[in-house]
């Protein structure tokens, strides 16, 4: 059950206008550099929740959606209802022919240019929503075709943002492969760099790259050091998971990926994997455990890497950089535990009970015996989930078999329904 997905799709939609104004509402940008950086953004298309094409949006749609989240956060992210749900109107027999025709002889027009012209040349009223003519080109297998563009020889610069924990760049690095007890187990290094101290706030040993230990990381660096404006990731399956995106819109944190098959742009990130590998990771010797690779990497962190001259700050210490941060965003615990909460679907037995992880869980509310409910838990301290109904929790624990065959059976509580009463119809 650990899937953190959005609530719904009021919130799906908040968390993806998020991902594309997010490295904006993180940085302090003049008018001039805002502007450029919001029609780079509007040049690109990108595929909206539940969506079968991709589209571009305006500047004035990016400024708006910036200005929203800056007020009031990811809520004010998330789309109204529309007051005139199911009054769709339908199109002309001719008119559908004509729309489909255009479409073929200029692919790359946008619905937007179509309807304009049309209803310049009168052809068109002001009643033919855009939103209609797409579905009526989606249905008729005739989507958009971009012309294809190369992208030209781009200048690079060397650069770091202007204080820690601006930003943290995230990656794993592979390790050789162990021989414990018998069996051959990998070595994964996840870690998190700041970019401007190039100090590590944590590193984790495991052997695999799921997105759990990512999250797990992450949330462990927040308790200890707060969090950061915005995340720098690789473009792997571990960072592009709904978990990780969910929990960074929820606590205002920028999820930044880098270009695929651009390895210059994580320069610092590999840099760091290069000395690791150097100083520690190809000289880990004899160990029985991967926590005992942990904790030599982290002994080597503490007393080697984190307190010597790097070049990249001009001979000083990441240690030291790091600590003249005083603007440091902490993060409430229950702020945390609350982005990290996961949910999802069970449908509880007769005997009132349903099955997490492997595990028998029983809920001590008889009448919910037979109904779907919806089953929470943090991610943050893996605590024990429990069951939301009517917006109050209701805990769970495990099935005791021995000990309910001496429990009697508890009368019928409140929230139950009553049997129907007899009505005579046959």
């Amino acid at each position: 059950m650990d899937r953190l997905v959005p609530r719904d799709h009021r919130e799906k939609v908040a968390l993806f206008r998020h991902s594309l104004i997010g490295e904006l509402a993180c940085r302090d940008l003049g008018r001039g550099e805002r502007l450029a950086h919001l029609r780079r953004l509007s040049a690109e298309r990108v595929r909206p929740p539940d969506a079968d094409s991709t589209r571009s949006y305006s500047v004035a749609t990016l400024e708006r959606w910036l200005y929203a989240f800056r007020r009031g956060g990811l809520a004010a992210l998330a789309p109204h209802p529309r007051t005139d749900q199911g009054r769709g109107r339908d199109l002309d027999p001719e008119l559908r022919e004509l729309l489909c025709d255009i479409r073929r002889e200029h692919p790359s027009v946008s619905v937007a240019m179509i309807l304009r012209t049309l209803r310049a040349d009168g052809r068109v009223g002001p009643g033919i929503k855009e939103c209609t003519v797409r579905r009526l080109l989606r249905a008729r297998s005739l989507p958009r075709m971009a012309p294809s563009e190369r992208p030209g020889p781009r200048t690079r610069f060397r650069w770091q943002t202007e204080r820690p924990n601006a930003l943290w760049h995230g990656d794993v690095c592979h390790g050789p492969t162990l021989l414990i007890d018998g069996k051959r187990v990998p070595v994964r290094v996840h870690a998190l760099l700041d970019d401007a101290s190039r100090y590590v706030p944590a590193l984790r040993v495991a052997d695999n790259e799921r997105e759990e230990t990512m999250v797990d990381l992450f949330a462990n660096a927040l308790t200890l050091h707060g969090k950061p404006d915005a995340l720098y990731l690789d473009n792997g399956s571990t960072y592009r998971g709904s978990v990780l995106a969910t929990a960074c819109g929820r606590l205002g944190v920028g999820l930044l990926h880098a270009k695929p098959y651009d390895p210059e742009a994580r320069g610092k990130r590999e840099r760091f994997w290069r000395t690791l590998r150097e100083q520690a990771l190809d000289h880990i010797g004899q160990v029985r455990s991967l926590d005992e690779v942990e904790q030599k990497l982290r002994n080597w962190l503490t007393r080697f890497y984190q307190v010597s001259p790097h070049a990249g700050i001009l001979g000083r210490a990441p240690a030291a950089v790091y600590a003249e941060d005083d603007q440091k965003t902490l993060v409430d615990p229950a702020s945390l535990r609350d982005a990290l909460l996961v949910r999802a679907q069970r449908r509880v037995r007769k005997d009132s009970t349903l099955g997490i992880d492997g595990k028998q869980y029983e809920v001590a509310h008889g009448y919910l015996a037979g109904q779907v409910v919806t089953v929470a838990r943090s991610l943050l301290d893996g605590g024990e989930p429990y069951v939301e109904v009517d917006g109050r929790r209701v805990g769970l624990c495990l099935v005791n078999a021995v000990d309910n065959s001496r429990r009697a059976r508890p009368p019928r509580q409140a929230g139950e329904q009553p049997p129907p009463r007899t009505t005579g119809f046959d």
